[in-house]
């Protein structure tokens, strides 16, 4: 294969991951991983490497837009940031003591709760005029835009919501993704922020997230800036493109297609850790 064949194929890969990425708040490392590895035979401390770069090109691309139209909640964002920054670390550090089979087991397992966790039915937590003690010291609770006007919403379990943070960070390090289906649950389930709040607030906290990992994989020389380069551009565009779509669009039924995108690409992961092919 030509550099300039690879370099378009990655690049149009990127644009899909980004869009998938900023649309379901999962980071653009779900699409750029099984790409680089299962398509394009590339090792997969490097895809990791190449991924780390596309999470933070997702969160560039997309935050912005969303912190625009006032649905990020910054302030949980800077606090949940403390946990995943740090085990973001610890994460890309432990990963190159890992069999590299082992990696792509675990990614396929994390793929295939994204998938179950894209298509789960939402619960709106919107209505929540309570509010734990630490969100109120800590003043984390918000609004954010709905068609009826600014809704308020209350924050709760800040310290489940922190620990869950802690573990996320850890897979973002280990296998150069956005963990934004873990990210959410912290918000959505454990603290009861609103899904479209937790979204949002996820895909700004992944660049953070991303770059304290980042710095280790530069350090061992695995990011390669040809590869990392296209994965840049083509996930920041989709990304602010998709950012576009889901302010302005339900995208329950791209998320169904997705998730079942996602989960083929997870089996095809596992498979090929199984039997060593990665």
């Amino acid at each position: 294969m030509s550099v300039l064949l690879f370099t378009i194929i990655v690049l149009l890969g990127a644009f899909v991951a980004g869009l998938v990425g900023s649309l379901t708040g999962l980071g653009g490392g779900v699409i750029i991983i099984p790409l680089l590895t299962l398509v394009l035979g590339v090792d997969i401390h490097y895809a990791i490497g190449a991924s780390i770069i596309s999470v933070i090109a997702t969160s560039s691309g997309s935050a912005a837009a969303y912190v625009k139209e006032g649905i990020t909640n910054i302030r949980i964002g800077m606090f949940l940031e403390i946990a995943t920054t740090i085990s973001a670390i610890i994460g890309a550090v432990v990963t190159v003591y890992i069999n590299p089979s082992y990696i792509a087991i675990i990614f396929g397992l994390i793929l295939l709760f994204s998938a179950a966790m894209m298509i789960r039915k939402k619960i709106d937590h919107s209505d929540n005029d309570t509010s734990g003690r630490l969100a109120v010291f800590l003043k984390l609770n918000g609004t954010y835009p709905t068609e009826n006007g600014m809704q308020n919403y209350a924050v709760h379990n800040v310290i489940g919501g922190f620990l869950m943070m802690f573990v996320a960070g850890i897979i973002s390090g280990l296998l150069g993704i956005g963990s934004g289906a873990l990210k959410v649950i912290a918000m959505d389930n454990i603290m009861r922020i609103p899904f479209k709040v937790s979204t949002t607030t996820s895909n700004f906290m992944m660049g953070v997230t991303a770059a304290a990992s980042a710095i280790v994989y530069l350090h061992r020389g695995q990011i390669d800036p040809g590869i990392a380069m296209p994965v840049a551009l083509g996930v920041l565009t989709g990304a602010t493109v998709g950012s576009k779509i889901l302010v302005k669009t339900k995208t329950d039924k791209l998320k169904i297609i997705f998730a079942v995108v996602v989960a083929f690409l997870a089996l095809q992961m596992i498979y090929n850790g199984l039997t060593g092919r990665l």
